[in-house]
């Protein structure tokens, strides 16, 4: 898996030799954390081994680990080979809501991993993806062909795929910048005091769940989340949000940190909720009225990869947060 920010500096000059030079928006400069960064499907460590090795050089001299680049150094490295996997095709039905010889752009359904990981090979959105189409980009590697970006399993939303390597570097270069624009819809526990505000606190993983994250004021990463409060019913609102940077269940972490989760999210505090407690009823055997956290991709704007174009895709609402907001309208308006 290649970085896009840097993929124009990329040269092979032989069989299995890589050549790099380094660009003037350097962020790591240490070079074990910048070829992590470059070469992420290896891990740190073993990128420190190849270091060590002398399998790395810079401006043709060995280097330690802990060498600081500058712009302009010329890296050659052989990255050693890896275990050979493959994408297996599978018919998982795509709602897909524009596509063309660059990107195609899909609304995607809960409980739908975008793509391979430790615990999900199939079933994903990559999987549908290869059984869809063979012309997808291959930037993130062949495990994650023409994914620019994620969502989380259980949100629902837009999501942009492209087919080429060009459309791939355009629009991450984007996301990178921090142009697309982004709104999300969300039912959450509460109503903030302020109506509408800026959320900023820096996330990390957490110090003792690995698949969780957290508020990170020491070692966490810059996270924006702006806010809005569209509806107000008793004991919940609807909530638009347009996070200004793409971290890790940043929307959801953000709404538990001011104290308003998301309804169904009880990784981050959120709860389950039924229509007899909404109506104010005896408990009854019901399902959920939302068995995942109500949380959904409602648009996303970018420049086109190919035309410069500003296009801007809308995925209307999913049927199951439909049906929860006309049951806070039902039971739950403040003005009933």
């Amino acid at each position: 898996m290649v970085n896009t920010e840097y993929n124009s500096n990329l040269e092979s000059d032989q069989e299995g030799l890589l050549k790099l030079k380094v660009g003037r928006s350097i962020k790591d400069r240490r070079i074990d954390k910048y070829l992590h960064g470059r070469f992420s499907n290896f891990s740190r460590a073993s990128l420190q081994k190849l270091i060590k090795e002398g399998s790395v050089k810079v401006n043709s001299e060995s280097v330690k680990a802990s060498f600081q680049l500058s712009p302009g150094d010329v890296i050659e490295l052989t990255l050693p080979e890896q275990e050979k996997k493959e994408i297996m095709p599978e018919e998982i039905p795509l709602d897909i809501l524009y596509e063309d010889n660059s990107i195609i752009v899909i609304n995607k359904q809960a409980d739908l991993v975008v793509h391979p990981a430790r615990g999900n090979t199939h079933g994903t959105l990559v999987n549908a993806l290869a059984y869809y189409s063979n012309d997808l980009s291959n930037l993130r590697g062949k495990m994650r062909p023409g994914i620019i970006h994620r969502l989380d399993r259980n949100t629902t939303g837009v999501i942009v795929v492209a087919k080429n390597n060009r459309a791939h570097y355009k629009v991450a270069k984007q996301f990178q910048d921090r142009v697309v624009q982004k709104t999300y819809l969300a039912i959450v526990h509460g109503c903030p005091d302020l109506h509408a505000d800026r959320i900023s606190a820096p996330l990390g993983v957490h110090p003792r769940m690995r698949e969780k994250y957290a508020i990170r004021p020491a070692v966490g990463k810059e996270a924006i989340t702006f806010y809005e409060v569209l509806e107000e019913f008793r004991g919940y609102s609807l909530v638009k949000l347009n996070p200004k940077t793409g971290r890790t269940h940043q929307i959801r972490i953000h709404l538990s940190y001011i104290k308003h989760p998301i309804v169904g999210d009880d990784m981050y505090g959120g709860k389950v909720v039924y229509e007899w407690q909404l109506a104010d009823r005896e408990p009854a055997a019901q399902d959920p009225a939302m068995n995942r956290p109500a949380l959904h991709a409602h648009t996303l704007e970018f420049k086109h990869p190919t035309n410069g174009k500003v296009m801007n895709f809308q995925a209307p609402l999913p049927e199951d947060m439909k049906s929860l907001l006309e049951m806070l309208r039902r039971y739950r308006s403040l003005s009933s």
